[in-house]
């Protein structure tokens, strides 16, 4: 077996270096979050799930039936005639006002919520508070 040198000593180390900065970027750890989530709840046909998904931009809404697989209603900012003009607050909350009406429509009054493995703050707060204020009860 041959010896070390300096210089293989300087390899080493800098490997070792190069694996502890590897990161898991923020959106693999919010799928491992939301894959937790997904294990304790899921939607039946009583109570289907709203589920949110949330872009730099824009939030979408899902009310979903996972025993059929199906998206039953939808809402998001990108709908036409959906005015997003103001605070992305603002356009998250007429986004689950817009989301409770169309679910009403339906005939679903209550649901599961997915916060999608976001924190229950910001826009996905102001979401489920406007779908809680369109009559949806979870």
């Amino acid at each position: 077996m041959r010896e070390l040198r300096a210089c293989d000593v300087c390899v080493i180390e800098r490997k070792e270096v190069n694996n502890m900065i590897n990161k898991i970027s923020s959106n693999d750890a919010r799928k491992k979050r939301h894959g937790k989530i997904r294990n304790k709840l899921s939607g039946t046909p009583e109570t289907p799930r709203l589920c949110v998904f949330r872009s730099n931009s824009n939030i979408y809404a899902q009310i979903i039936d996972d025993v059929s697989k199906t998206t039953l209603v939808s809402a998001s900012t990108l709908e036409k005639g959906f005015d997003a003009g103001g605070p992305k607050k603002e356009s998250a909350k007429k986004v689950g006002l817009a989301v409770a009406k169309k679910a009403a429509d339906a005939g679903i009054k209550s649901v599961v919520f997915d916060r999608g493995g976001y924190q229950y703050h910001g826009r996905v707060k102001e979401l489920a508070e406007g779908a809680r204020e369109g009559g949806l009860e979870f």
